[in-house]
């Protein structure tokens, strides 16, 4: 087994060199980051994993405090790219509906578990079942829609066939991300909701190596399927990971924000790079249960009084985009944009547009002031949570501009477990949430409009946090269900961006980014704009689609 340095070293030889006219978290000072010598070049240093601040050893794919390397282990039966939707058949090589409520999956031939027994049919059988009799690690939710499960074989290829609960088309993706497990090891598994899984075993492309509190390695899997794909074959994971470890100790790839990541990231090195797709929307999500935002007019005066331009540039520092009111994420789903809608779906601010729409909802100026009939000001509070900075500069500029217009705006900020109840239970005024970014927009528009998942203020909500209810939507939704044309899903589409557009259940503010950085110094071939293929996220199945992908610099013509 390979042996590699340890962290003392591995993360000591950094150079720095003092200069001005470069901030690093409020610091003056010039960053120069150099690969560490004693890491091969077939090794990546990945700043994805994080220790609180040491590692539990759990790779135990289905629970939440999981070691990032089980998404290197474990594989599900398609990868759908977060970026544009795209779907890649992975340990299924054909997924197919006969029906809206059946869903078949035929095996890839030759894939084997890193012990070297072969993946079959029941093993995929076995995972499924696994998650119903241990609801807690059914982190998807997949037995909502399944169900039976059965095996066979058709044209000499191992089937899984599910048959769902009720015709449910987009379901087949959310049930094809599961990521599948060894029936000859887990069979044996007393109780797999408690079971860290230690000495995991899977079909991707790594396996476990050195592991330590601090750190452990990943080896490449030499029993994988797509081993001629793989061309790095060690990875590197510390668990403590910040800003200045990530530019300094000459990582090769990262998930995280960075503060003026053109010159702290991309003037550190010359072969560092960075790339922020849309990875969601960030939103206002008024709570329709209370007056006045109730009211669609109070909605789209607070939508036209907004400059989202400066919101996002305060929020993200000019790394993001204001976002369109249509509920999906552009350039991503462009194709799926309802042409007809002006401008994209993004709102521009218009104050006189914003001052009578509130008109219209019985509000006018008084004294500076915007009040009602009775001379009571529009008031509420907006809810964010302490320690999301981007949120709380996006909310500042919200309560400036509205401000501007009579309104008073109090900024709460409960530690995140408590906005998070508060945003479950309904219990706030206007709160920053954010929505999206599953790569479908059935699965993004209807957790946040679908009325099944409506609560009473009070009562906790599993999404669709504002509380929004339509009939007219929650038919669109149906038909979306069930349709297997894509001519008529597409169109069913557009019927809920108009929704969006015309209802304002939510106000969509800007882009949340997809924070990736990477070094090219070593591999090349990394998603970027020109090159969507994947986000560039650390801790999911996507990740596979990148190892797959990379190749070694000094082997192509690409010389930067």
């Amino acid at each position: 087994m390979k042996k590699f340095p340890r962290r003392s070293r591995l993360l000591s030889l950094v150079a720095i060199t003092i200069a001005t006219g470069l901030a690093l978290t409020g610091c003056n000072i010039h960053i120069e980051s150099k690969p560490d010598p004693t890491i091969p070049q077939d090794t990546l240093l990945l700043a994805a994993d994080q220790g609180s601040p040491m590692y539990q050893r759990n790779f135990n794919p289905f629970m939440a405090n999981r070691r990032i390397g089980a998404a290197y282990i474990y594989e599900p039966l398609v990868i759908v790219n977060d970026v544009n939707g795209d779907v890649t058949p992975w340990l299924a090589q054909k997924v197919t509906q006969p029906d809206a409520s059946t869903v078949v999956f035929t095996l890839r031939d030759g894939v084997k578990w890193s012990d070297g027994k072969p993946l079959t049919a029941k093993d995929v059988e076995f995972t499924f079942n696994l998650l119903k009799t241990s609801p807690t690690l059914d982190m998807q939710g997949i037995w909502q829609y399944i169900s039976t499960v059965e095996t066979g074989t058709e044209e000499g290829s191992q089937t899984v066939t599910v048959h769902l609960k009720s015709a449910d088309v987009p379901a087949a993706n959310i049930i094809a991300q599961t990521l599948i497990l060894p029936e000859h090891l887990w069979k044996n598994v007393k109780d797999p909701g408690t079971y860290t899984d230690e000495n995991p075993v899977g079909t991707g492309p790594f396996t476990l190596g050195n592991y330590s509190p601090q750190q452990y390695t990943m080896n490449r899997n030499e029993n994988y399927w797509q081993k001629d794909k793989v061309t790095v074959k060690h990875l590197i994971l510390p668990a403590t990971n910040g800003q200045l470890a990530m530019v300094t100790q000459g990582y090769d790839w990262g998930y995280m924000y960075m503060s003026d990541v053109k010159k702290t990231w991309g003037g550190a090195n010359q072969y560092n790079r960075y790339w922020f797709p849309p990875g969601g929307v960030i939103s206002l999500q008024p709570n329709l249960t209370k007056a006045p935002f109730n009211n669609p007019d109070v909605r789209q005066g607070i939508a036209l009084a907004l400059d989202r331009k400066q919101i996002a540039d305060a929020a993200t520092e000019g790394s993001m985009q204001p976002a369109t009111q249509a509920g999906i994420l552009l350039p991503n789903q462009q194709a799926d944009l309802d042409p007809s809608i002006p401008n994209g779906g993004v709102i521009t601010q218009d104050l006189d547009a914003a001052k009578a729409a509130f008109a219209r909802a019985g509000y006018h100026d008084q004294d500076g002031k915007l009040v009602d009939a009775s001379g009571k000001q529009l008031s509420f509070s907006l809810l964010t949570a302490n320690g999301y900075t981007d949120w709380l500069r996006a909310a500042s500029q919200v309560q400036r501009q509205l401000s501007a217009l009579g309104i008073d705006v109090k900024l709460t900020q409960p530690q995140p477990p408590a906005y998070q109840l508060a945003l479950r239970n309904g219990d706030f005024d206007i709160a920053m949430g954010a929505y999206g970014g599953l790569g479908s927009q059935y699965q993004d528009l209807n957790g946040l409009l679908n009325s099944s998942n409506f609560r009473p203020v009070g009562q906790e909500a599993p999404s669709n946090f504002e509380r929004y209810q339509n009939p007219a939507v929650d038919e669109i939704l149906a038909k979306y269900r069930t349709s297997l044309d894509p001519n008529e899903t597409r169109e069913l589409g557009y019927q809920l961006q108009h929704a969006m557009v015309t209802d304002l259940p939510v106000i969509s503010l800007y882009y949340g980014g997809s924070w990736g950085l990477y070094s090219e110094n070593k591999y090349v071939g990394w998603p970027d704009a020109d090159h969507p293929y994947a986000s560039l996220k650390t801790y999911t199945p996507t990740a596979l689609l990148i190892f797959t992908s990379l190749k070694p610099r000094e082997h192509t013509e690409d010389k930067k």
